[in-house]
């Protein structure tokens, strides 16, 4: 007998959404015990948010068995292969508002019944049973088993074969993309069996599809004229992930492929999709997962097909950096320089070139003396931020020697200013001898120190200085009396 307890914990920080509190579990109630592993995990609906995202794991805030998965607006998550039975789950729900405020939301709990029967048969979804013309590159899908934690898969061309697979276990899983093409024109056979630690579903029924003949061929091909290799398909280096920038909602993107034609879906939690546009551009509000189409038309046999590239990408909440801090200090391979960004994007760093190249850290080593700019870009393409760090206070920027004997010839010491543009600006100088006594504190602007103390002129020696600047940094350094 199993002893493991399965609870699943609702967490949601208590927050104000605009005008509603975060949401309590709809669907199990909080405390409910024995729920079905096919629950589905409701709440009631939040205005004013762009999207949901949901989180399953065995520890709180967990992500191992789902992480971060976007409901859109949906108010509701059903598991696709169900709950582990008896197990302890954490569900995580995070609330992105309007404005880019991300909110995640006080914990509730339910238990799930213990499984102690086999699981039941499914049924292919696609292709579905006796459909006839499917494509030779297709995938099998099915539905889910309730209480199944896996299944075995038999694929035959004829009534009870296992020519193409047998009795394949594919694990907990509702799809299975064959290693190679289907056999055109033929027949196929399929049998799932679903499975679970008590057993398996026993005898299902085996359900068959029909494929069809390969009609176009969308492979690229080399063309005698030309004397080069033609593609049929878009060329595509459209990116896995968008930025939706929090200050630009909606946002309007667009891709630079090269195509006949263009699609663009909104993937919904059940798996379906909404054709958003039909050009190269659309308009985006909310935040989860999306699928881009492009392809070119094809003339074969006396008719027009479509040659296409699919993509699926995620749309984040991004937004640009904002630069809290730049630090720098003098290492032994030179000046450092450390930047820290806050936000809800993805960064990287660059200095003195906004072309790049960037880096993912934001602490730059070796670099010289003198101004330099640093850029931290959104890699969701929210924008670039730019920070110019100025030159800074160095004990170069004082003589290393004077002789005060009356000549008009640099007879005072004095702070010399950089020729470079810089903002640094000296609070005091002070002027010490070898044993630590202040002789003589002097303004940046005056004429400088002439050397003597109370009136008497002093000897030829080292004497040291310290100086600050406005931002509060301090150097110390070393000079000469000479006569």
């Amino acid at each position: 007998m199993k002893k493991l307890l399965l609870s699943i914990l609702f967490i949601v920080h208590v927050t104000w959404v605009t005008g509603q509190a975060c949401p309590r579990l709809s669907s199990p109630a909080n405390g409910s015990i024995e729920v079905p592993v096919n629950t589905t995990i409701s709440w009631p609906p939040v205005p004013g948010i762009i999207g949901y995202l949901v989180s399953l794991g065995t520890t709180p805030g967990g992500v191992e068995i789902l992480g971060r998965r976007s409901a859109g607006l949906r108010n509701s998550y059903t598991p696709e292969v169900g709950l582990p039975e008896n197990t302890t789950i954490y569900v995580t729900i995070e609330l992105f508002l309007s404005n880019g405020q991300l909110v995640i939301c006080p914990s509730e709990s339910f238990t799930t019944e213990e499984v102690t029967t086999p699981p039941p048969c499914t049924t292919l979804a696609e292709p579905a049973d006796n459909q006839g013309n499917i494509s030779v590159k297709s995938e099998i899908i099915w539905t889910y088993a309730p209480t199944a934690t896996g299944y075995r898969l038999t694929i035959g061309t004829s009534a009870g074969a296992s020519n193409l697979l047998d009795d394949f276990d594919v694990g907990n899983v509702l799809t299975y993309n064959p290693t190679g093409d289907f056999p055109q024109d033929s027949d196929i056979f399929v049998t799932i069996t679903p499975y679970n630690e008590n057993g398996d579903a026993g005898s299902c029924i085996e359900e068959s599809f029909t494929t069809g003949n390969a009609v176009v061929d969308c492979n690229a091909y080399f063309d005698p004229v030309m004397g080069e290799i033609v593609p049929r398909k878009p060329e595509s280096n459209f990116p896995g992930q968008i930025g939706l920038c929090r200050n630009e909602i909606p946002t309007r993107i667009g891709t630079d492929d090269t195509a006949d034609g263009y699609r663009w879906f909104k993937i919904n939690e059940d798996g379906t999709e909404f054709l958003l546009s039909s050009t190269s551009e659309v308009l985006l509000s909310e935040v989860g997962p999306y699928r881009y189409e492009a392809y070119n038309f094809v003339e074969q046999g006396g008719e027009t097909f479509e040659c296409g590239i699919s993509k699926d990408f995620n749309v984040v909440l991004s937004e640009i950096a904002q630069i809290t801090s730049v630090s720098t200090s003098q290492e032994v391979n030179g000046r450092q320089i450390k930047v820290e960004v806050s936000g809800l994007g993805d960064y990287e760093y660059a200095l003195d070139n906004i072309e790049g190249p960037y880096q993912n850290s934001g602490i730059f080593n070796g670099v010289s003396e003198g101004t330099h700019t640093i850029y931290v870009n959104d890699r969701n393409g929210c924008g670039i931020k730019e920070r110019i760090i100025e030159r800074e206070l160095s004990p170069d920027d004082f003589p290393k020697f004077f002789t005060p004997n009356g000549d008009g010839i640099n007879d005072f010491w004095q702070y010399i200013a950089p020729r470079e543009r810089n903002e640094i600006q000296l609070s005091f100088i002070q002027v010490f001898d070898r044993y630590g006594v202040l002789l003589v504190q002097i303004m940046p602007n005056s004429r400088g120190w002439d050397g003597t103390f109370n009136g008497q002129p002093l000897p030829a020696s080292s004497y040291w200085f310290k100086a600050r600047d406005n931002l509060n940094n301090e150097i110390q350094g070393f000079f000469a009396l000479k006569r």
